[in-house]
């Protein structure tokens, strides 16, 4: 265990390090190699222990993997992010990013309803993240024609591309060692106190295989790169939905069943958490230390209820009724306050 917290750390150093090589070489926004590089890196164990949940016969564990790390990636990766500094959301991530999150999530919501995922609906997927990279790929040219990169930054391009190669190679290499042993750990702990397999995915899988998300944005954020922590969540939960999911529904050899579970509660709190996304960086366009602990706050009484309900303790209806009637309620309505405000501001 603490070996892969180790190599986490060194992993996510050097990738980081190389995102930010990448961009001033390539004359890019710290924001596009996060939404892209990093994410896309980083979001290679989910797409292993995915794989290989599937064709092992545990869809649970596949399907709910991705769910629970995308309610993770938002709530504790930001959340702790931003308790260590104020995040700084870019207008890019407010007009197109998020509402292309909310928008996938909804995508998977809607094709996952028939209670399965087939190789079509991952075909639908594929094609979304292909638009996505694409629009990428038109951003980072407009910013090249819009700003044009100084003649200096095109010398030693022989030994600025096997600098960064090797960076990239060590950084991926190591962050993805060391979810696995992280994550075969964790499991073993699981099986061993009998816990089923969606719990399994939602939690223990989802957390360990968002470890190298964590540790990237938590070491952005530690050097001032606000941009690559932020941009690091978000394209970690589209590359999660549209490449992870696609993937898998269209190279495993059954259709992915999605359980009555995952429709009726956790589809539903993944929707939400992106959605929530919108309004909280609209208001200043920044994540605010208090709005990271709300976020901790939020995934501790996700987890909570998801341990209670799966378990049958009685706690577990007392606190949805304090969540749907208090919390909730009352989290709504400062979030339409200061989205108004906002707006008003801004207009």
């Amino acid at each position: 265990m603490g070996l892969g917290l180790l190599l986490l750390i060194i992993g996510a150093e050097l990738l980081v390090r190389a995102a930010l090589r990448l961009a001033g070489r390539l004359h890019v926004r710290p924001l596009i190699i996060g939404l892209s590089l990093v994410a896309f890196g980083s979001t290679a164990p989910q797409l292993t222990v995915s794989l290989q949940a599937a064709y092992q016969g545990a869809p649970d564990v596949a399907v709910g993997s991705v769910i629970g790390s995308n309610i993770f990636n938002v709530l504790v990766i930001l959340g702790l992010a931003a308790l260590i500094i104020p995040l700084r959301v870019s207008r890019q991530l407010v007009r197109l990013d998020i509402p292309l999150m909310i928008l996938a999530s909804a995508l998977v919501y809607l094709l996952a309803f028939n209670g399965q995922l087939g190789r079509l609906e991952g075909v639908l997927l594929l094609l979304g993240l292909l638009a996505y990279l694409g629009m990428l790929w038109h951003q980072s040219r407009h910013y090249a024609r819009t700003y044009p990169a100084p003649s200096a930054a095109h010398t030693g391009a022989g030994r600025f591309w096997s600098g960064a190669l090797l960076l990239i190679l060590l950084g991926l290499g190591l962050l993805s060692l060391a979810g696995h042993l992280l994550l075969e750990a964790a499991v073993e702990v699981a099986t061993d106190l009998g816990l089923s397999e969606r719990i399994i995915g939602l939690t223990v899988v989802a957390v360990c295989t968002s470890l190298p998300e964590l540790a990237a944005a938590l070491i952005a954020a530690l050097r001032g790169e606000r941009e690559i922590a932020v941009g690091t969540v978000i394209g970690s939960n589209l590359f999660n939905l549209l490449a992870v999911l696609g993937l898998t529904a269209v190279l495993t050899p059954e259709p992915l069943s999605i359980s009555p579970n995952a429709l009726d509660f956790d589809l539903p709190v993944m929707l939400g958490v992106a959605a929530l996304c919108l309004p909280v960086f609209y208001s200043g366009y920044r994540v605010t230390r208090a709005e990271g602990l709300v976020f901790l706050c939020l995934y501790l009484a996700y987890g909570l209820h998801v341990v209670t309900f799966t378990t049958g303790m009685p706690l577990a209806g007392r606190l949805e009724r304090w969540m749907l009637f208090y919390v909730l309620p009352v989290l709504g309505i400062v979030l339409l306050y200061t989205t108004v405000r906002a707006w008003r501001r801004q207009h």
